[in-house]
């Protein structure tokens, strides 16, 4: 059980040196496209819609809790 525990602190570790490692490499960001700024203000990003996104998510972890409730409550009745 002790070494089980060691292997996966070792592998966690590697796992974290290794991905700040890749994340540290700095590239230089890209040119705005031409009609940024000129005229009227635009946003970054094109303003992208987010709001469907966000309520799929929401639902998502509703159905996720629910379940997970649904699951509890039936483990309580057959005990």
């Amino acid at each position: 059980m002790k070494i089980g525990k060691i292997k996966f602190i070792i592998t966690a570790l590697f796992i974290l040196f290794l991905s700040a490692g890749i994340m540290a490499q700095v590239t230089e960001p890209p040119d705005p496209p031409g009609g940024h700024g000129s005229g009227d203000d635009q946003p970054p990003g094109g303003s992208a819609p987010i709001g469907g996104g966000v309520f799929i998510l929401l639902g998502l972890g509703v159905a996720y809790g629910s379940k997970k409730v649904f699951d509890l409550r039936k483990k309580g009745k057959d005990q």
